[in-house]
């Protein structure tokens, strides 16, 4: 997603939240959006095989 299009996304999410963003975060929104970006597509990207199980659940 190109920078324009983060800012884009910042502004559209602010106001559908109702969230205001002060200009001062905007920066660090966008670096944070970026990673989290980043590490999705590391996920997204990681081919698991159909047979693949889910994890058990454990409690403690």
């Amino acid at each position: 997603m190109a920078a324009d299009h983060l800012d884009d996304y910042i502004d559209a999410v602010s106001k559908a939240l109702a969230l205001p963003v002060e200009e001062a975060w905007r920066p660090a929104v966008r670096a944070n959006l970026e990673v989290s970006l980043r590490l999705a597509r590391l996920v997204d990207e990681f081919a698991l095989p159909d047979e693949t199980e889910p994890a058990c659940v454990y409690t403690a």
